[in-house]
């Protein structure tokens, strides 16, 4: 009995030391409380986020006010939607970071972008 346990503990740590560590996907809402809405700096808010390939941006807003169109650099910077976009208009959306390097994100509603800074530009690590 003695011979099983130590084997037990023996490939406990062994699946310990040998298996990589999963890493747990973090999901952030964008603007935490206030959500998605103008007025807010979304650079000071990611400033002290650590964003991950898999963790999840949740953008939430009043249905109808405000979307979230996902843009390159250039659009992002002169809040710009470039076509073919695809505006996410459910007031609740759910936008998984798949691929490191930057990510850009501007509301398409208006001048919401240019007038008021509702945009966010993150840096995802892998």
């Amino acid at each position: 009995m003695a011979i099983v346990s130590r084997i037990f503990i023996i490939l406990a740590i062994l699946n310990a030391v040998l298996l990589p560590t999963s890493t747990i996907a973090t999901e952030y809402v964008v603007g935490d409380d206030s959500g998605w809405t103008i007025g807010l700096n979304y650079q000071t808010w990611a400033s002290n986020k650590d964003f991950k390939v898999g963790d999840k941006l949740v953008f939430n807003y009043p249905k109808g006010i405000h979307n979230v169109f996902i843009v390159n650099g250039s659009s992002y910077a002169n809040c710009i939607i470039p076509p073919p976009s695809k505006a996410h208009t459910s007031g609740h959306d759910i936008v998984s970071l798949m691929s490191p390097g930057e990510s850009w994100f501007i509301c398409g509603v208006g001048n919401h972008c240019a007038l008021y800074n509702q945009k966010l530009a993150i840096n995802v690590k892998a």
